[in-house]
């Protein structure tokens, strides 16, 4: 979800992978453990929740998480809570990065201290604050100074143990005097409006003077300040539960009688001393956090052209995508916004086509094709997360959910066995896995997406082509990627493909890692397979599989997926499912005579329908077919003071849901928009808050049925499995060429040198790929000038912002670091232009 900026998109994400913790505090009782988990936080929002790990002070969470962000924060936060059985979980400490450090920290691994958290620091919104100074003339001919402070309405405070009623305490503080006033309470609202006016008499020693009507002793004002506290009222018996404050000084007033601005809350500095970061210990985390700032689609144009003739550029070497593959540090930074891209536009497959087809005529050996991490390998890898995600969790999950279940014992090496354990029952019990797993994949062929098969039918052609004695490399340069690269990774680490939800325990992933071993071999079609191995144990259990019937089923499956006829495409009958999870929903009114209230229920969603029950594996209390979908829209927070809530719209009624966080709603209103995005029936426009005692609330229509008054938010692409904007990824593709602007001017002097001299290469440009040097040099000559066309945009679009920008406005609150940040560096980089 995009942030609109006056012709510009603004995209944030965040991809993370939490570590470990280590050197937590000792638990106060006998055996000193803890039972922990880490949760992710946008400012105090929790957006992603690890498992738990039991009794260790040094826990290993190894887990991935990856988001769009859709609104603004200022801090990512990760809290450490130790489980409690009996009463609220505690929490030990926390990290809270600031949105402007993120760059800083740009994927490596860091260890932060943990650091302690109270009541009086944990705040996060902003406030809209007047104030204004007359002169009053009293009956007895005095004149004072009275203060108005009209407080407006705050934003985005915090929720408190599932509610916020909040309210203000406005106090005129000074060395000699505290006034302090208060606002009434707004109850089920973090984004309140109080529009309340408080007035103070500032008494002045000086008399009236007509030379100016303020006319004041300075050092009396420099003494004076409001003070804005933030209060969520709370029933229980500990009190009110701060959620921030600011401070103005009466200084601000001296050149002018009124002064208004938006505010961020601030912590509250109470003097109590924490505890050192030393003795909570530390969490290792990698945090990637992007933000694209898009333009419209013309832009992109001449950047985006060049990217998209790279198939029939000859040789593929001289391709813009090549190119970027060749300066960019890592191939995966490149293969992912480049496969998106050509995704997007339908030209993954010839110029993955050209590129593998120049990868194995550089090959000497056939038993090392495609075993590096080249161009050709990212790419595909890419493709296959992107377009297969789906055909994995149809062929895999139910399996490897049973496998998470059962806990069964498969420990083969004799070594590792526990007490108790017989090593015939673990190889028995293994044996059946891998037979069930084996199965599922060599009949899943026909499920195979079909820009996956026709990858593989150009790699099989190719290979075949290069390698004319060898009848094996038609099987093994697509095993290599299906099984090697797709398959076998997936059931060792479910986790990463979203097949479990979290990093599994210790006994499963020791299951999983050995059937993974046995299905990568089985699929490798290897002369010597138990030589294969370098354990005894796993020789001993291949044995199992030394049939030719597995060796025949792999070459079956490999020939399904990779020819170029296979079978015309036909809708899967079997459902796919897309997503799932607790929900909180509202009686749709399907009885006359039910009450209307909020229950939570287990929500599944499949590319055949929208159910919900009481618990996961319960029979469906409703079942909402995908074709009965008119529109899927967010539902304002006044409809029911409730945040991150959605409704489905249906022909006869509407159902209102909310979901855990703003990142869980943005993910539910995507797929759901997407998989109905072909329904005939939809709608043009919708209701965007309930219909409740007998009217709309955004239009006040009295009847139900009342066409919508506002217009559906544009739609996403029907392809269920993808959604990628174009131009985003031109953006990104831009940004890694201006980074790597060095390496792409040096492979400039790599051509001119190669075209001029015949000798042997020079060393600093031996790392190039340069099959054509006048070809590569075109392109990088067109590669170049649209970048620097592009980053002159990027320049312009900055100082037209830094002109009409002001601080202290709602988009840019005073306090906010940010914005100070970007003000410096404009200021510097208008000092080094100028």
């Amino acid at each position: 979800m995009a942030v609109e900026e006056e012709g510009l998109r603004v995209f944030q994400s965040v991809r993370i992978k939490i570590g470990e913790a280590k050197n937590l505090p000792s638990y106060p009782g006998p055996n000193k453990m803890r039972d922990c988990y880490c949760t992710v936080n946008l400012d105090q929002e929790e957006v992603f929740r690890t498992k738990i790990v039991e009794k260790s002070l040094c826990p290993f969470y190894g887990e991935d998480f990856y988001c769009e962000i859709p609104r603004s924060f200022r801090h990512l936060s990760f809290y450490i809570f130790d489980r409690d059985v009996f009463r609220r979980d505690s929490i030990i400490g926390k990290v809270a990065i600031q949105k402007e450090d993120l760059q800083s920290y740009h994927n490596r691994d860091t260890w932060f201290q943990l650091q302690h958290v109270d009541a009086d620091s944990e705040v996060q919104g902003k406030v809209h604050l007047e104030l204004r100074l007359s002169e009053v003339i009293t009956d007895s001919g005095v004149v004072c100074h009275k203060l108005a402070a009209r407080i407006f309405e705050c934003q985005g405070l915090p929720i408190v143990n599932g509610q916020c009623d909040p309210y203000a305490t406005v106090t005129l503080s000074g060395p000699f005097r505290s006034e302090a006033k208060k606002t009434k309470v707004k109850k089920k609202t973090n984004n309140p409006h109080f529009d309340e006016v408080f007035y103070f008499e500032v008494t002045r020693p000086c008399s009236y003077s007509k030379k100016s009507h303020f006319d004041f002793e300075e050092e009396d004002v420099d003494k004076l300040e409001i003070r804005v506290d933030l209060w969520n009222a709370s029933n229980l018996k500990f009190g009110d539960e701060f959620l921030g404050e600011l401070r103005i000084p009466l200084r601000v007033l001296r050149h002018s009688s009124s002064y208004e601005a938006w505010f961020f809350l601030q912590p509250r500095d109470n003097g109590s001393k924490s505890l050192k970061p030393d003795d909570l210990g530390s969490l290792r985390l990698n945090v990637v956090y992007t933000e694209d700032h898009v333009f419209s689609s013309e832009y992109y144009s001449p950047l985006r052209d060049l990217l998209l003739k790279s198939a029939d550029v000859e040789p593929v070497s001289a391709s813009a995508a090549h190119i970027l593959g060749e300066v960019c540090r890592d191939k995966q930074e490149a293969a992912i916004p480049l496969v998106r891209l050509l995704l997007h536009y339908g030209r993954v497959v010839p110029f993955i086509s050209a590129i593998a087809s120049a990868e194995v005529k550089r090959t000497q050996d056939p038993n090392t094709i495609f075993r590096g991490n080249s161009l050709t390998s990212k790419c595909i890898d890419e493709t296959m997360k992107l377009a297969g995600m789906h055909y994995l969790h149809v062929t895999l999950k139910p399996t490897i959910e049973e496998i998470c279940q059962s806990h069964k014992s498969c420990e083969i090496d004799p070594v590792k066995l526990k007490d108790g354990e017989n090593l015939e029952n673990n190889m028995e019990s293994l044996r059946q896995y891998v037979d069930r797993i084996f199965t599922v994949i060599t009949k899943s062929g026909v499920s195979c997406p079909t820009v996956m098969c026709d990858i593989f039918f150009s790699l099989r052609e190719a290979a075949a082509k290069r390698f004319q004695d060898d009848l094996d490399v038609r099987y093994t340069a697509v095993s290599s990627f299906i099984f090697l690269r797709f398959f076998a990774p997936a059931i060792l680490s479910p986790n990463l493909f979203q097949l479990t939800p979290h990093h599994t325990d210790p006994q499963t992933s020791r299951t999983l890692t050995l059937i993974s071993k046995t299905i990568q071999t089985l699929g490798s079609l290897s002369k010597s397979k138990s030589a294969s191995f370098k354990e005894s144990y796993m020789a001993t259990f291949y044995e199992f599989f030394n049939e030719q019937k597995y060796a025949d089923a792999v070459k079956n499956f490999l020939d399904l997926i990779s020819s170029s006829g296979r079978r015309d495409p036909k809708s899967i009958e079997q459902p796919i499912l897309l997503k799932e999870g607790f929900m909180i929903k509202r009686a749709q009114g399907r009885k006359r005579f039910g009450m209307k209230n909020f229950k939570k229920r287990w929500f599944r969603l499949t590319n055949h329908e929208f159910t919900y029950q009481k618990s996961k594996g319960d029979q469906p209390l409703c079942s909402i077919p995908i074709e009965n979908i008119l529109a899927v829209e967010r539902l304002e927070e006044e409809s029911f003071r409730m945040k991150n809530m959605f409704q489905v719209i249906q022909p006869e009624r509407a159902l209102y849901i909310q979901a855990n966080n703003c990142v869980e709603a943005k993910d539910w209103i995507d797929i759901l928009t997407k998989v109905s995005q072909c329904n005939q029936k939809r709608l043009t426009t919708y209701h965007p808050s309930a219909y409740l005692n007998g009217h709309w609330l955004c239009c006040r229509a009295s009847s139900d049925t009342a066409a919508g008054c506002t217009p559906c938010t544009g739609g996403l692409p029907a392809n269920i499995q993808l959604d990628i904007d174009g131009d985003r990824e031109t953006e990104r593709i831009y940004s890694l060429f201006s980074l790597y602007m060095g390496k792409l001017e040096k492979m400039q002097e790599a051509c001119g040198s190669k075209s001029v001299y015949d000798g042997p290469e020079q060393e600093e440009y031996s790392t190039f790929i340069i099959d054509d040097p006048q070809e590569t040099y075109k392109t990088l000559k067109q590669v170049i000038a649209g970048v620097g066309t592009l980053e002159q945009e990027h320049a312009q679009y900055r100082r037209d912002k830094f002109k009409k920008t002001r601080y202290g406005s709602q988009e840019h609150p005073i306090g906010d670091k940010s914005f100070q940040n970007y003000i410096r560096q404009h200021s510097e980089t208008s000092t080094h232009s100028i």
